[in-house]
């Protein structure tokens, strides 16, 4: 990982221009929604990640950025370098009234490999590191017992240590260009394995 004081400089402004619209909910991504939470997920490449949430139900928004790093307003070559010390993130909005914290996590953990440290597959850096960042200490207690409850299920399937980081969110989250937003909608035949082990959560 890099340090604070060998991180990239970044930007004074975002990357992403607002207003912008999601392409596939169609709500602007600074829509406010009353008793939604939000939690920040890092799985791999961003893509996938953000495709399997905004198709499950009870998720009210997603956008991806980046997370966990030093340098502001990141651009996507610069996060790519391993010099920003950001994650490929997902932001997740949700309505717990439709689906929980539980179900979030659980489809977090089932759709990649969280023993693969900082890759995923044959993408290699610690951008596609595994991370959970939390808004509430709800969340996090959640997240740490779920980790738990996979790590006894991947360790029986023969896999080894989990590797996912869970944090409060206190850096903040950089969402990435327009060109990277809901991009295998945009680019439906775009390239974005699923590094899932197959191994589901047994709780």
């Amino acid at each position: 990982m890099v340090g604070p004081d060998n991180a990239l400089p970044g930007g004074s402004t975002p990357v992403l221009e607002m207003p912008f619209f999601h392409r596939v909910l169609g709500d602007r991504f600074d829509r406010q929604f009353e008793g939604a939470e939000v939690i920040h997920l890092a799985m791999g490449c961003f893509w996938g990640a953000e495709k399997l949430f905004w198709q499950t139900p009870g998720v009210l928004l997603t956008s991806v950025g980046y997370m966990g790093g030093y340098t502001p307003n990141p651009t996507y070559r610069e996060v790519c370098t391993g010099r920003t010390g950001h994650a490929e993130t997902v932001r997740v909005a949700y309505d717990p009234d439709a689906i929980s914290t539980d179900e979030i996590v659980r489809l977090f953990f089932e759709n990649h490999d969280p023993t693969q440290g900082m890759r995923q597959g044959n993408d290699v850096g610690t951008q596609y590191r595994s991370a959970i960042w939390c808004t509430s200490a709800d969340q996090l207690i959640t997240a740490t017992r779920v980790r738990g409850e996979y790590q006894a299920d991947l360790l029986n399937a023969g896999y080894g240590q989990i590797s996912t980081t869970i944090e409060m969110a206190e850096s903040p989250f950089y969402p990435a260009e327009a060109e990277h937003q809901q991009y295998l909608q945009a680019n439906p035949q775009g390239y974005c394995p699923v590094h899932a082990t197959g191994v589901c959560l047994s709780h």
